[in-house]
């Protein structure tokens, strides 16, 4: 249960190593799945990866294939409602077929909740919660912690960390923590790993730990963390930065080669 699986990988999974299915073949073996997404060039990533999802369920309708092809509808749908706002004053239909587009996930969003409401897979108890208000779903899923489906899926773990930030902070450190000891080398975490401890710690007069986070998301890419408000906390105090900023160094370091270790006691 990873991020969304890429062009790619998805038509591997669905052909074979020796015999890459193509976008082409999927449509015209089923063309349903296909004729009822928008027809122009908007969403053209998105549109295609919810094709293979929806052929690779139809195929198999696990729910894991379940989950994936929600996560690829819901992508698509985001792009594709959007779209659907531009106006096109000669080509009518290109809007029409945006429109369709949307209704068609939406169509087929309902269709994957209703199969899997009894469902126990971690993924699909978090969407049957935050998206439907699924309480039962939520405590199915917090009952199931200690499934190692769930302690060792980064994905869901964030899910936890959305739910306890809630309710409990400390709980939500832990959580985030393990989000980035299960980070493999070379990947960069959510950015909302960083942009929560940041927030919690600062909120806990926690300066240090709320800087050195900070740092590690600047390192890593992350543009809209604003460092100002606990880098003027720490100067005003006398806080040497040099030792925190090479203690972030270290943090980025270990995060981005697979190998951080949750700072319980940092």
């Amino acid at each position: 249960m990873a991020f969304k699986k890429s062009l790619v990988f998805a038509a591997l999974l669905l052909a074979g190593c020796d015999d890459t299915l193509t976008l082409n073949q999927v449509c015209s073996e089923t063309p349903g799945f296909c004729e009822d997404l928008n027809k122009d060039s908007h969403c053209k990533d998105e549109r295609a990866s919810l094709i293979y999802a929806r052929y690779h369920e139809y195929k198999s309708p696990t729910d894991e294939n379940k989950y994936d092809l929600l996560q690829n509808l819901e992508s698509y749908n985001l792009c594709v409602s959007r779209a659907a706002k531009i106006e096109h004053i000669k080509l009518k239909e290109k809007t029409t077929s945006r429109v369709e587009g949307h209704l068609t996930a939406l169509k087929e969003m309902t269709r994957i909740y209703n199969e899997t409401k009894g469902s126990n897979h971690p993924g699909l108890l978090y969407y049957h919660w935050s998206r439907n208000n699924d309480r039962t779903a939520m405590n199915k899923l917090l009952n199931m912690q200690d499934d190692p489906r769930v302690q060792n899926d980064p994905e869901i773990q964030l899910f936890l960390a959305e739910f306890y930030a809630k309710v409990d902070d400390d709980k939500t450190v832990d959580i985030l923590y393990r989000v980035l000891e299960l980070n493999k080398r070379g990947h960069t975490p959510n950015p909302e790993v960083y942009s929560s401890l940041v927030s919690i710690f600062y909120k806990h007069e926690k300066y240090k730990h709320a800087y050195t986070f900070a740092r590690v998301a600047q390192l890593s890419g992350v543009e809209d963390i604003d460092i100002i408000p606990v880098t003027n906390q720490l100067a005003s105090m006398g806080k040497d930065l040099a030792n925190l900023d090479s203690l972030a160094q270290r943090t980025y370091e270990s995060i981005q080669a697979g190998e951080f270790v949750s700072p319980r006691d940092f």
